[in-house]
């Protein structure tokens, strides 16, 4: 319900307003409309949705219309919308004759000063005079809190959908199951199926990861085929024909119809065709199945969002980025992104965000490139399904929209970008799809532009959703950006953010010259890890420009991530435009910082206020000797410091330091299981879990498959927690037996002592403890600070037993004795 009363001020200072136009004599609707729409906006924005001035509707087979304003909900679909008439107009008259006009009769305000008229499904329900406060509230409420009844159906549908989804996925996978092992086209065209993706996008993709591919495209099929009206796309379109080719084998020896699987769904589709079809506006559309597609993978697929990180980037973003790479094209290279020859790249595609925005910058500018860049010179990469069908969509229909023909977009491929870097030979899934692969490969990139997924790893183990490891990816960031770090702690750089990063500079360099231009976590900008990340983006652009758009979450709960964040996310987001010139010369990188208070639309309109990176007021980074970029506030003494402890006292190599060996506190990946105030606790708890780890190694060696990943029915949080090093003693054949004693005492949490079961085995970090207190009655202190990387202030204790990581966040350990 709005939150709105006769003594706001907002509704009192519409009526000054009003009185101020009136004693000055300005009647003309330009002017006094002002009044009104300050008013709407304000509310708007006070429920959280979007108040569109002079809005466009697209109408099929007729000229489009243009209402003074549209209040949009979050999922953009239109709410309301609002028409203003000067006090001398016949406001009857003037209604009568937009709807003659074909207007919208959903939700409708005709206004002029002292009087409107509101439409709601078609029927006149107010025809009211609002010189009073009070009048003027009961109007606003009815207007703004109408729903639609389709609106409403969809509120309630897109909920019942997030809890439908588990439930018909789970379903359509018993099916699957089953098919796989009495069907035998469906076994062999699944099999098929499942070589050409792993060969395509992932060498080690499991049988589980390749169902929820069929089930992805199962349950989605339909959104494509009718909110977008293109039937022909599961023919169309080479993967989603692959696809349709094994359903059909599926559905055929289930003895049923891919409608008779979905029927439980009707519901949900029927009212998200018809919330959207409440616009014809595709790029509403677009906005609207974006909020749909986040939905599905909340209910359905929440591993794959987080494994990949899913963050769609906000349009203000996009805009600048776009306009930046195109402003700094022309000053500093004399090109454009219309011109012939200029290559570029999207690494991360997702729905098309990026490539949409690049294609109206050139048909803005220089039309009759388009089709040319459409053909050869646009490129661009989706490891998921449902975006990529999504991106393919998007991009076709606004190529047609632009050029008024249809052309299949031969830039975007079904590919993990980090696989191109691979050096094997690949097919892509399909023919088509190889030879764009192949065609990207060969393409002197020179803009490379997006928003590289961001998560850094999984939390738990038992979830068995890693992030992939690369070969020569990862071998490219290790002989660089980790080769050069000074850091201790470095596992911020297995980030896939920082990956992009490597290759994307890599692709420039490897032109000779052009422009890197990313929206990504901010953490490497100060990081301690990413010391030789910076030296190498400083040796391998010569300008680079950064925006920190803040929103750090962890470093300050005083922010809110919904509300400062641009992306509604944790940590903090910076925008890198990066340049390398063909005459590189001396490297400049230059800092800007936004308000760490403004919320996220404040943070959007100043993106919209400066358009690209040139107008952004901007100052010189000084970096020091350890390629440190933000250095205000460090004394200038600090290198001049002994150190508490480095990594080449610590390796005997002669550097100074007050400590020559020093550890992270403990990190067991199972606190659950080996921590406890109880003996008898940890020994239930133990027995318990050695029992399930020496049945599943029974069973492997049985099996002989003992080196085989982890199976679904291998993983149960009631009975084990793996972790990466359990799992390797596993996959090694290592008989594992409860021993009593290694029960030690330890400092779990500030002031609080525990039990833990400090086994070597069952541990997965025990660091430098066994020397520190090597047996049960060893006598020593450490000085525990909080680590690199901690979201709080640096913080001390000391402790005279075995201290957990986590006593101080990251806890390093420096002890008195060294046994």
């Amino acid at each position: 319900m709005l939150d709105i009363k006769p003594t706001h001020k907002p509704i009192k200072e519409y009526f000054e307003e009003l009185a101020a136009f009136e004693k000055h004599g300005q009647f003309n609707e330009m002017t006094i409309r002002n009044a009104f729409q300050d008013l709407l906006q304000t509310y708007t924005k006070k429920i959280g949705w979007q108040f569109i001035e002079e809005y466009t509707i697209q109408r099929k087979g007729r000229r489009n219309a243009s209402v003074d304003g549209a209040i949009l909900d979050q999922f953009s679909l239109p709410r309301g919308f609002w028409e203003a008439k000067d006090s001398k107009d016949d406001l009857a008259i003037e209604v009568r004759k937009k709807f003659e006009d074909g207007y919208p009769q959903s939700n409708i305000l005709f206004w002029q000063p002292g009087r409107v008229i509101l439409f709601q499904d078609a029927r006149k329900v107010l025809d009211e005079d609002i010189s009073t406060p009070q009048k003027l509230v009961e109007v606003l409420k009815a207007f703004f809190e109408y729903d639609q009844p389709f609106i409403k159906e969809w509120e309630h549908a897109v909920e019942e959908f997030k809890n439908t989804i588990p439930v018909l996925a789970k379903s359509v996978l018993t099916i699957l199951e089953q098919q796989r092992s009495s069907n035998r086209p469906f076994q062999q065209a699944f099999d098929t199926f499942m070589g050409i993706v792993q060969q395509s996008i992932n060498p080690s993709l499991s049988v589980d990861a390749v169902e929820e591919m069929l089930i992805q495209h199962l349950l989605t099929r339909r959104i494509f085929t009718t909110i977008f009206n293109a039937p022909g796309f599961l023919q169309k379109n080479a993967v989603a024909h692959e696809l349709e080719g094994v359903i059909a084998t599926l559905v055929q020896g289930y003895g049923s119809t891919v409608d008779d699987f979905l029927r439980p769904l009707d519901r949900f589709y029927k009212a998200l065709e018809m919330a959207a079809g409440a616009t014809d506006d595709f790029s509403q559309k677009q906005t609207f199945l974006n909020h749909v597609y986040e939905k599905f993978f909340q209910g359905f697929a929440i591993k794959v969002a987080d494994t990949h990180g899913i963050v769609y980037t906000p349009q203000p973003i996009v805009d600048f980025m776009v306009e930046s790479v195109e402003a700094a094209l022309e000053k500093d290279f004399g090109k454009s992104l219309a011109d012939t020859g200029v290559h570029i790249l999207d690494p991360f595609v997702g729905t098309g965000n990026f490539i949409l925005r690049i294609m109206r910058e050139i048909h803005e500018h220089n039309p009759s490139a388009l089709r040319h860049k459409y053909l050869h010179e646009l490129h661009c990469n989706e490891v998921m399904l449902m975006p990529y069908y999504i991106a393919c969509l998007n991009i076709e229909h606004l190529y047609y929209e632009l050029t008024g023909e249809y052309e299949a977009f031969p830039g975007i491929c079904l590919v993990d970008t980090f696989e191109l870097v691979e050096d094997r030979q690949m097919g892509m899934f399909t023919s088509d799809n190889t030879e764009r692969v192949q065609r990207q490969k060969e393409a002197p990139i020179y803009v490379v532009i997006g928003n590289p997924p961001y998560n850094a790893g999984q939390v738990n183990e038992n979830d068995n959703n890693k992030n992939r490891k690369y070969i020569a990816m990862d071998k490219r960031v290790q002989e660089t950006y980790v080769k050069d770090s000074k850091a201790t702690y470095r596992a911020d750089l297995n980030d896939p953010y920082v990956k992009a990063f490597r290759m994307a500079s890599d692709k420039i360099i490897q032109n000779g010259e052009g422009i890197l231009c990313f929206v990504t976590n901010n953490g490497f900008l100060d990081g301690i890890a990413f010391d030789g990340m910076r030296k190498h983006l400083r040796n391998d652009f010569d300008h680079i420009a950064l925006i920190d758009l803040g929103g750090n979450v962890r470093k300050n709960p005083k922010l809110s991530g919904t509300t400062h964040n641009v992306f509604g996310i944790q940590v903090g987001v910076s925008v890198s435009i990066m340049l390398l010139h063909s005459d590189k010369k001396e490297s400049i990188v230059e800092y800007a910082r936004m308000d760490e208070y403004w919320n996220k639309r404040e943070k959007y309109a100043e993106l919209n206020k400066v358009h690209n990176y040139l107008n952004v007021h901007f100052q010189t980074v000084n970096e020091n000797a350890k390629h440190l970029w933000l250095t205000d506030g460090m004394a200038d003494d600090w290198d001049d410091l002994i150190p508490l402890g480095s990594k080449e006292a610590k390796s005997g190599k002669g550097d100074q330091a007050l400590f020559e060996l020093f550890s992270l506190g403990v990190f067991s990946a199972r606190d659950t299981w080996v921590y406890s105030y109880s003996s008898e606790n940890i020994k239930r708890n133990m027995s318990k879990s050695y029992e399930y780890y020496k049945k599943i190694l029974a069973n492997r060696m049985y099996q002989g498959l003992l080196s085989g990943e982890l199976k679904n029915d291998e993983i149960d949080d009631s009975m084990i927690s793996w972790s990466e090093t359990l799992r390797r003693h596993l996959y090694r054949g290592f008989k594992l037996e409860y021993d009593n004693t290694n029960i030690r005492r330890c400092f779990f949490r500030p002031f609080t002592q525990k039990l833990l079961y400090f086994d070597k085995y069952w541990i997965d970090r025990r660091g430098q403890f066994p020397r520190i207190f090597p047996l049960p009655e060893t006598e020593n202190v450490v000085i525990c600070v909080s680590g690199i990387g901690s979201s709080k202030p640096f913080q001390t204790l000391a402790s005279n037993s075995i201290p957990c990581l986590d006593i101080l966040e990251k806890t390093q350990c420096f002890p008195l004795y060294v046994y």
